[in-house]
């Protein structure tokens, strides 16, 4: 059966691979603004946009596995978007620098008869910043399409004094440990 990574994000691309499966991409078109504003809590959010990714591939691929993924950074019940600008990114990193966030990265494996959604929640303490360390990082890394404006993959990890996570694969965007044991229950067998 074909795998299909709901998702034209590079870096959930490159982790997919990791794990040695053959698949392809389609990016899914959703309003996420709209699931955003349902009232929703943040952690709701991130697995009603992974499923509804997932749901959305599913339409024109009947006969394939879907995986959709999604993360919401959650800073005391606020949602961050990617900031997209280099004045956002700054404001983001302002605000949480010196404090914890959650991280909500969530996923869902579905077929036309199956559905699973596993979430995993890391808890991020970013360091106490000064604006030049905030200004310089931005311009170094350029996290304006990044999940709370930095790149854990890259010089992002600098930012941090301590992260708490189950699994540090979903910082990046996919969970790979509970996608590993997710996919061999719909039959990819990863070893």
């Amino acid at each position: 059966m074909q795998l299909i990574l709901g998702s034209s994000s590079q870096f959930r691309q490159a982790q997919l691979k990791q794990l040695g499966l053959e698949f392809t991409s389609i990016s899914p078109n959703i309003d996420e603004e709209a699931i955003k504003t349902q009232g929703l809590t943040p952690f709701e959010v991130s697995r009603e946009l992974s499923l509804q990714k997932a749901q959305e591939v599913l339409k024109t691929n009947q006969d394939a596995i879907i995986i959709g993924g999604d993360q919401v950074l959650n800073f005391n019940g606020e949602i961050f978007n990617k900031p997209e600008t280099p004045q956002n990114a700054f404001n983001h990193l302002k605000r949480l620098q010196g404090q914890t966030h959650e991280l909500i990265t969530s996923i869902a494996v579905i077929t036309r008869d199956k559905q699973v959604i596993e979430t995993v929640v890391s808890k991020m303490t970013m360091k106490r910043l000064t604006d030049d360390q905030i200004k310089r990082y931005i311009d170094i890394d350029e996290p304006l399409w990044s999940c709370g404006a930095y790149k854990l993959e890259t010089l992002g990890i600098a930012l941090f004094d301590t992260i708490e996570c189950p699994d540090h694969s979903s910082i990046i965007g996919l969970p790979l440990i509970s996608l590993s044991k997710i996919l061999e229950g719909f039959g990819k067998k990863i070893l």
